[in-house]
C-alpha cells in the first residue's frame, strides 16, 4: 500500500494532498493570490498528515508539480519536497504541471484539451492533450493572439483550462471553445504518481530542478 504525499505550488494555489494506492485521503488546499506558499505550505503538510493519521515516516514517495509556472511557487514546493525526500530517503516522483491541470476536465470530454497557465501579459504556458490524456503538443511558452491553436479550433471542440484560459477567452470567439476557470490541484496528483511510483519512475533528489521553461524568449511569437 502506498502511501505518497503530493505537493502542487505552481500557481497561486497552495495545494497538498495524501495518496493512498492512489486514492485522496486527506486534502488541504488555499488560493490565496499573495503566493502564500512560503508560510502555509509546511503547515498544510502536517495537517494533511493528520488528517490521514499517519506519520512523515511512514510515507512511501514525494511527489510534486514539476512545472511551468510560477518560479517562486515551483521553487518552494520542490524545496521542501527534496528536503523531505532526502531526511526520509524515499522517492521523490515529478509529475508535469499542465498533464495534471488537464486531468481536472471531466471525464466525459470527448475533445482535445489544451491546459494553459498565465505567464504575463498575453502569454501563457500551454500544452495540448487528448480526451484519453495523451500529449499530442508539447509544453511551449507563446503569445496568444485570435488565431492561437486555430488548427485544433478547426478539428472539434477543445476545452482550454487553468489561469490562461480567461485571457484567451477574451480574443477567442471560436463556436468550438470550451473554458474552464480552474488551477492545478495536488488532487490529480494522486493517481498519476501512483502510476509513476509502480513504474519506480523516480527523480535523482540531489540534481532534480524545476521545468521552468527557461528556452522562453520574451516578445518572441511561438507558433501553435
Amino acid at each position: 500500500m502506498a502511501h505518497i504525499l503530493c505537493i502542487e505550488t505552481a500557481s497561486t494555489n497552495c495545494s497538498v494532498a495524501l495518496s493512498v494506492n492512489g486514492s485522496v485521503t486527506a486534502f488541504k488546499e488555499d488560493n490565496n493570490t499573495n503566493y502564500s506558499h512560503a508560510e502555509r505550505l509546511h503547515s498544510y503538510i502536517e495537517d494533511v498528515l493528520d488528517a490521514g493519521n499517519l506519520t512523515k515516516d511512514q510515507l512511501d514517495a514525494v511527489s510534486v508539480s514539476m512545472g511551468p509556472g510560477s518560479y517562486t511557487g515551483l521553487r518552494i514546493g520542490i524545496s521542501a519536497a527534496k528536503g523531505l525526500c532526502f531526511s526520509l530517503d524515499i522517492p521523490l516522483l515529478a509529475i508535469p504541471t499542465l498533464e495534471s491541470l488537464a486531468h481536472r476536465v471531466e471525464a466525459e470530454n470527448t475533445g482535445l484539451i489544451v491546459s494553459m497557465l498565465d505567464a504575463r501579459r498575453m502569454e501563457v504556458y500551454a500544452s495540448v492533450f487528448s480526451s484519453e490524456m495523451t500529449e499530442i503538443r508539447s509544453t511551449m511558452a507563446e503569445i496568444l493572439d485570435e488565431n492561437s491553436f486555430l488548427k485544433y479550433l478547426e478539428q472539434g471542440e477543445v476545452t482550454f483550462i487553468g489561469s490562461g484560459a480567461a485571457k484567451f477567452q477574451e480574443i477567442c470567439h471560436h463556436p468550438n471553445a470550451r473554458f474552464v476557470d480552474a488551477l492545478p490541484s495536488a488532487k490529480e496528483l494522486a493517481m498519476l504518481s501512483e502510476v509513476k511510483f509502480q513504474k519506480k519512475d523516480i527523480e535523482d533528489v540531489a540534481y532534480f530542478e524545476p521545468y521552468y521553461l527557461k528556452d522562453f524568449i520574451a516578445g518572441k511569437k511561438v507558433a501553435s
